[in-house]
């Protein structure tokens, strides 16, 4: 299962309250994306909550075609965005952290501790495989990213 199985809306019973709709609790599942990218009903949230969801759309569903966003945009988006906040020296706790105040949404530390470690298991593999193939300059980036990662 995908880390982004695994991202929730936060308050999201306040938020189906306040849209009189029904909405899966997953921030990426087919139907909250469809809310999210095409705005409809979104007025009716708190300041607050609405402007977080506006700024999750824009960041993670703003593609050039439409099409993108069924075809795994959005989450390839959103695991670059956590990947780049490991980067900067955050740990799972404080990922969580930051993107429940940025967006508005949620996971469970674990969850995002496994992917983290997922992310750098594979590109291990893909710089032994970049070695192996003799493409040591492509390697070395590979390591770079380990090495900015753990």
């Amino acid at each position: 299962m995908a880390i982004t199985d695994k991202i929730y809306l936060k308050n999201h019973r306040q938020i189906v309250s306040q849209l009189d709709t029904q909405l899966p609790k997953s921030a990426f599942a087919g139907a909250t994306i469809d809310v999210l990218y095409s705005g409809e009903g979104l007025s009716n949230l708190d300041s607050a909550t609405r402007d977080r969801l506006l700024d999750f759309a824009s960041d993670f569903l703003d593609c050039k075609d439409e099409a993108q966003l069924y075809s795994g945009y959005p989450e390839r988006t959103f695991m670059q965005y956590l990947l780049e906040l490991r980067e900067q020296g955050l740990g799972p706790d404080a990922i969580v952290d930051v993107m429940g105040a940025d967006y508005q949404v949620y996971a469970y530390s674990g969850d995002v501790l496994t992917f983290l470690d997922d992310a750098v298991r594979t590109l291990e593999a893909a710089e032994d495989l970049a070695r192996v193939d003799g493409n040591e300059s492509h390697a070395d980036r590979l390591a770079a990213r380990i090495d900015r990662l753990t």
